[in-house]
């Protein structure tokens, strides 16, 4: 069988894999085996926390809109706030409803009074 010479392939292989892992530390940038190591481990970190800073803006949004709404009215929480606008079938979602509350706190107050005093319209001429 005759011999087969791919040492041009292995090598543009490996020069890709060692591109990605350029930036890393010692031995995980130099060493074709733990470069792929590293390569896989930095992979799965990456997808893992996209999924995690997803969670951790949206309790950051959270926790914005609540400060501000409590600052104002001690009875008015976030919860309430939130069923009020789903009530209402206003569509702001969190991230919106927490750069309003950073920039312009009385535009959320204004937002807030006015679904409220709708809300609580609604009920009571419901009731009678």
């Amino acid at each position: 069988m005759t011999r087969v010479k791919r040492g041009y392939i292995a090598r543009k292989r490996r020069t890709k894999i060692r591109l990605f892992a350029s930036s890393f530390r010692g031995s995980h940038s130099r060493l074709t085996r733990t470069i792929t190591q590293q390569k896989i481990r930095a992979l799965v970190s990456a997808h893992r926390d996209r999924d995690k800073q997803k969670r951790n803006f949206r309790r950051l949004w959270i926790t914005r809109i609540n400060a501000v709404i409590r600052e104002k009215g001690v009875s008015y929480s976030y919860s309430k706030l939130i069923h009020d606008l789903y009530k209402r079938q206003l569509l702001l979602n969190r991230k919106i409803l927490a750069q309003i509350a950073i920039s312009n706190r009385n535009c959320l107050y204004m937002i807030s009074n006015e679904i409220r005093e709708k809300v609580d319209w609604k009920e009571s001429t419901e009731i009678i």
